[in-house]
């Protein structure tokens, strides 16, 4: 027990300090030498930068500066090295005019590295719709604007981006709600983001926010995970209806033509020959004239000339010629007509 009190004391008696002849001494520090003029010289060099600080300011390339002075706009700064009044007097609210922004419903979009970006799901509030046929479809999307004019944009209506995303979710399932969910799923996605930007741009508009927008892309539009096996095969089966179509269509397309073709050339050929047809009658009835003419002004030269001409049209016909006198068949070695049909050998083509 001595022990511990003796430790005791000793804690006591350096906590209270050296001790003079009449009580504890107290040690006052000597002054330090403080020049004024440094002081000063201090303090205008401390005024000096912040009037510095405060008067000048950067704008980007692809920003613009709204300048304001006591609150109230007085100007548009564009990009470079400004002044402003300093201490507080103006103030500056940069906006990117230059750069297209983009909101996103129903994904994420997180940088995994400088090369490639990482889509991250998961807002089934926003992209979980109902279509017109009463089917539950995954719908996810991209809108892209640019600020078009920085000034409406911060002080013609607060939260302006919070109104572009709701306005933009309105108009999304509203529009997906007025169709069919196998439109949404196949054909009808360019006819949705075009209607979707054309009506959120009409309403950015009558808000005079100064957004602008500049396309709708719908990223995935996918069917509920539960029953994404049944909307395959459907899509399978559309798929290769719309491949018997189209092989039809081609199949037609050939055979079509090919029938045209063959039928007018039916009717050209049946032409060609009613024409030959008429134009030999013609030329028959023309000689016929020209004989009927000749046989009326010398009949008996004209019928010895025919007769002549029919036997030289017939004679070469025939295979052989028999005159019969007094009851006895006798050739007639004279007209030798089979040697008549003969014709001569053809010469053999030189080499």
């Amino acid at each position: 027990m001595s022990d511990a009190r003796d430790i005791i004391e000793q804690l006591l008696r350096r906590s209270r300090g050296p001790r003079g002849p009449n009580g504890p001494r107290t040690i006052t520090p000597s002054p330090p030498n403080i020049s004024w003029k440094a002081v000063i010289a201090g303090i205008v060099a401390l005024i000096v930068l912040w009037t510095a600080a405060s008067s000048l300011y950067q704008v980007q390339p692809d920003e613009r500066g709204v300048i304001t002075r006591f609150g109230r706009v007085i100007g548009i700064a564009e990009n470079g090295l400004n002044f402003k009044l300093p201490f507080g007097i103006d103030a500056v609210q940069v906006v990117p005019t230059q750069r297209v922004q983009k909101e996103e419903f129903g994904f994420r979009s997180e940088k995994a590295d400088r090369a490639r970006t990482q889509f991250a799901a998961g807002n089934p509030d926003e992209s979980l719709m109902l279509t017109g046929d009463l089917n539950i479809i995954q719908v996810e999307w991209v809108v892209q604007y640019r600020i078009d004019d920085p000034v409406k944009y911060l002080y013609s209506m607060r939260l302006t981006t919070k109104t572009l995303r709701d306005l933009s979710e309105s108009v999304m399932r509203r529009i997906v709600g007025n169709r069919i969910g196998s439109d949404v799923l196949t054909i009808g996605r360019i006819e949705i983001a075009s209607a979707a930007r054309d009506e959120i741009q009409a309403a950015m508009e009558r808000y005079d926010n100064g957004i602008k927008v500049i396309t709708v892309q719908l990223q995935d539009v996918l069917p509920p995970t539960r029953v994404q096996p049944a909307f395959n095969e459907v899509n399978e089966a559309r798929q290769q209806l719309e491949r018997m179509v189209n092989d039809a269509t081609k199949e037609a397309n050939q055979a079509i033509p090919k029938a045209d073709g063959t039928a007018k050339r039916t009717v050209a050929e049946a032409e060609g020959y009613a024409t030959e047809r008429v134009n030999r009658a013609h030329g028959d009835v023309a000689a016929f004239s020209a004989v009927l003419a000749e046989y009326k002004r010398a009949p008996e030269v004209t019928r010895t000339r025919l007769y002549l001409e029919a036997l030289n049209k017939v004679l070469p016909k025939i295979g052989s010629v028999v005159v019969v006198q007094d009851g006895q068949a006798t050739p007639l070695p004279l007209l030798n007509l089979r040697d008549g049909q003969r014709l001569p050998p053809k010469p053999e083509a030189t080499r």
